[in-house]
């Protein structure tokens, strides 16, 4: 009878089995331990540009934005510190030509004001005589009201193209600043540039 009892213990085991498999579709879970080997592969280095850069960039680079109180802080300093007073400007001009102010070393911005408007009034009435788009190969000269062209001798207009404006010239605006600063040198003893204001 003890001879027996393993082949029963081995049968029970197998109805057991072919019970569970019918009811989950697979044997049943037992106690043990798998192992399966499997080669591993070696491992790719993937190029990063994280890697590459690291933090560098994000050294020198502010968080937080600074508030105004800070700015102004910074700017005019603090009465319980250090106090950075607003010190009245000392290179301040007066016009000769307009009365108006300006900075030393700057110019004065109502006479370049009247001047780029002329100047942009000389450029509308040249490019409403000789047209657009096309290139000005000659030169062209401005004359004002009560100007003559017999002025000059004949040779002197010769190749040159005239643009007359319907005003009087201004007074800051001088014939000189027409004529070309660079001219071939000659034996002549008169003083240049000529026809001044």
């Amino acid at each position: 009878m003890i001879a027996r009892l393993p082949n029963f213990l081995q049968h029970v085991r197998n109805v057991e089995r072919y019970i569970f498999h019918q009811l989950f579709g697979q044997p049943p879970k037992e106690l043990a331990l798998a192992y399966v080997q499997q080669k591993q592969a070696a491992p790719v280095n993937k190029f990063s540009l994280k890697d590459l850069i690291g933090d560098g960039f994000l050294l020198a680079v502010p968080k937080f934005r600074r508030t105004i109180e800070k700015r102004w802080k910074r700017r005019f300093g603090s009465p319980q510190y250090v106090w950075k007073m607003l010190v009245p400007k000392t290179t301040i001009n007066v016009c000769h030509e307009c009365g108006h102010h300006y900075e030393r070393g700057r110019l004065c911005g109502n006479c370049y004001k009247r001047v780029k408007e002329e100047t942009e009034a000389i450029q509308a009435k040249i490019q409403e005589k000789l047209g657009g788009g096309k290139p000005i190969e000659q030169d062209v000269i401005v004359l004002y009201e009560g100007e003559n062209v017999t002025e000059k001798p004949k040779e002197f207009w010769k190749g040159k193209r005239i643009i007359e404006m319907k005003k009087e010239r201004p007074q800051f605006f001088s014939k000189n600043l027409l004529q070309k600063s660079t001219q071939q040198p000659s034996n002549a003893t008169d003083v240049k540039p000529t026809d001044l204001a």
